[in-house]
């Protein structure tokens, strides 16, 4: 590290569950803890509930800090509520729910394969075969719209529009996860190379993102919007969003270097411009974009950091890793 950062890793509690930690979030006050193996841990106060969300790996995880979806390769699309109840959504025996996603209004997506598939709270399910396999999947901010991510580049679909064409936003490649920028502006990937791409929602004008040593595995918009959060280096990689241009004909900023370890997840602050940073060795810290001023949240163990994430209100933060250790921090 360039400095000491102080350390608040007494105040961390810590836990444990099955498999890697694939996923963290949090419930009202309630973390969740996943875990590889289908376990999911609910901790609320002092009490503590383990239960079971998939019979086999949990392939993927997505929470709005009231719902919390789930697929795996059990072929279910399962729902945790904020009150604790599990709720199958979908079944599709023998396939791999590869990528989940939640939308407005109490909409779900989900994906098996090259199909995305949209549940309203209401209505008929919709469904949208694309191109390959798909990589990604992301709500728009407003309105039900759908960014599948796949080889070539980025579908956006109106599920409720039946007669809509889809649009194409293309970029040879592979596309893997997907996101939009909290003012629905912007849209970016990652890639299969060790890249990021983005386009302009207006115009599909292009924006490239490169120079990482590794693949982009974990990355994240600031509350404002104004910076994007990554992983994939030696040091969290901030690219500057806040123009109608985004970052391109800008360079990124860099906080949180490690001379041990590349960052392997990120995870911004609902409200603040901090950042929650898990490295490969083990290691997190909370550093401020500002001016990259740390606080260490987990001394390193040697075990990958999987999973980060904050609670709604800014006031706990929760850590996994690779063999299933957990932590969270009140502040």
């Amino acid at each position: 590290m360039s400095s000491v950062p102080s350390s608040l890793t007494d105040k961390a509690q810590s836990f444990s569950v099955e498999g890697a930690v694939v996923a963290v979030a949090f419930q009202k006050k309630a973390a969740i803890l996943i875990g590889g193996m289908g376990e999911a841990l609910r901790i609320e106060g002092e009490a503590e509930t383990r239960f079971t969300l998939h019979d086999g790996g949990v392939l993927d995880v997505r929470s709005d800090g009231k719902r919390l979806l789930s697929g795996g390769d059990d072929g279910r699309v399962v729902e945790l509520s904020a009150e604790g109840e599990v709720q199958v959504r979908a079944e599709h025996k023998g396939r791999w729910i590869d990528r989940v996603a939640l939308g407005p209004d109490g909409a779900v997506a989900y994906s098996a394969g090259k199909t995305a598939y949209v549940l309203p709270a209401k209505g008929e399910a919709r469904s949208l075969e694309v191109a390959s396999t798909v990589g990604g999947l992301s709500f728009a901010p407003k309105g039900l719209r759908l960014a599948v991510a796949h080889y070539g580049g980025v579908t956006l679909w109106y599920p409720n529009l039946v007669d809509a064409k889809p649009d194409l936003f293309g970029w040879k490649g592979s596309h893997l996860g997907v996101a939009f920028s909290p003012d629905g502006r912007f849209l970016v990937t990652t890639m299969q190379e060790a890249a990021l791409h983005g386009w302009r929602v207006s115009d599909g004008g292009h924006m490239r993102m490169t120079g990482y040593p590794a693949r982009v595995k974990s990355f994240n918009f600031s509350a404002d919007g104004k910076w994007l959060a990554t992983s994939g280096s030696s040091e969290v990689i901030l690219w500057p969003f806040a123009s109608k241009e985004g970052p391109m004909g800008k360079q990124p900023s860099m906080i949180a270097p490690s001379s041990t370890a590349r960052v392997s997840s990120v995870a911004c602050h609902p409200k603040d411009p901090v950042v929650a940073v898990g490295y490969e060795d083990g290691m997190v810290l909370m550093a401020r974009i500002s001016d990259g001023a740390e606080i260490l949240l987990r001394a390193p163990d040697g075990s990958p950091v999987t999973a980060t994430g904050w609670r709604a209100d800014g006031g706990a933060v929760a850590f996994g890793t690779a063999n299933g250790s957990a932590g969270i921090v009140t502040f």
